[in-house]
């Protein structure tokens, strides 16, 4: 099935603060490879036949590529995010705006939340996340605002700071039935791990080395599984499973923390 995703070219990458366990101020970085790289995710969409619109990148916000965090777009409503550290907080008004102009109906958000880094589509429900990076009272202001079921899942291992590295949507992402997952039992806490069995009893598993190379940041459109080249045990399991998984090589973008889920934003009408 088509998708329509919003992306933000890596104009201005770079990696010169710290706001998670990926990020090394003090090491080196390719803003030129991490361009050509995203080209190439664009490319994938592109050959999947998915529809793509593109915000303009802005001076001063290296961490903008990561378009997944600039707000939750389901039913035609946005719920803008607020992030939790001051570096990208400028992110967010640019990504309302663009809302805005498309023609979304633009929602506020009050309470801390990252987008769909925390807040992921499965189904007939509402996956969230907290620990880390989104305030569980985001998850009720998402539940008042999309009037669907939220679940909160508490993430525990700091490297997977956002639900969407240690959770990839197979199916599902557009409320469709059967749902499906894979994720990484080891970066939730006890409780959620059961919730998540309970909901999800044919989830794919990954392991660590699939999530120590975001390969859980990955992208589906029920059936293509755009993920990281290197995720190479989750690829295996995900063509087990009955999935088409299509690698691609966005190593230099996650040496701020992100993959390919995190430079794509569902817009979902």
């Amino acid at each position: 099935m088509q998708r329509r995703f919003l992306m933000c070219r890596p104009t201005h990458f770079a990696v010169t603060y710290k706001i998670n366990p990926w990020m090394d101020p003090t090491a080196p970085y390719d803003t030129t490879l991490a361009i050509s790289q995203w080209e190439s995710l664009v490319s994938a969409y592109e050959k999947l036949g998915h529809q793509l619109e593109f915000i303009d990148p802005l001076p001063g916000l290296p961490d903008m590529v990561f378009a997944a965090n600039g707000g939750t777009v389901i039913d035609g409503k946005m719920y803008t995010a607020q992030f939790r550290h001051a570096e990208r907080a400028d992110e967010a008004p640019a990504y309302r705006d663009w809302a805005e102009r498309a023609g979304f109906e633009v929602h506020e958000a009050k309470q801390v939340n990252e987008g769909e880094g925390d807040i992921l589509v499965v189904g007939d429900v509402v996956l969230a996340g907290t620990g880390f990076r989104t305030s569980h009272a985001a998850h009720l202001e998402a539940q008042e605002l999309f009037g669907r079921p939220v679940i909160s899942l508490q993430l525990v291992d700091p490297r997977f700071y956002h639900l969407d590295t240690a959770i990839a949507v197979l199916s599902g992402s557009r409320g469709e039935t059967p749902a499906n997952i894979a994720y990484l039992p080891e970066a939730f806490s006890p409780g959620s791990q059961a919730v998540l069995r309970q909901l999800f009893p044919n989830a794919v598993i990954a392991n660590i080395a699939d999530a120590e190379v975001l390969g859980l940041n990955a992208v589906s459109d029920g059936h293509n599984v755009v993920l990281a080249v290197q995720a190479t045990n989750l690829i295996e399991q995900l063509t087990k499973a009955g999935y088409n998984p299509v690698p691609v090589d966005v190593s230099e973008l996650r040496l701020a923390g992100g993959g390919p889920k995190c430079c794509t934003l569902e817009l979902r009408s």
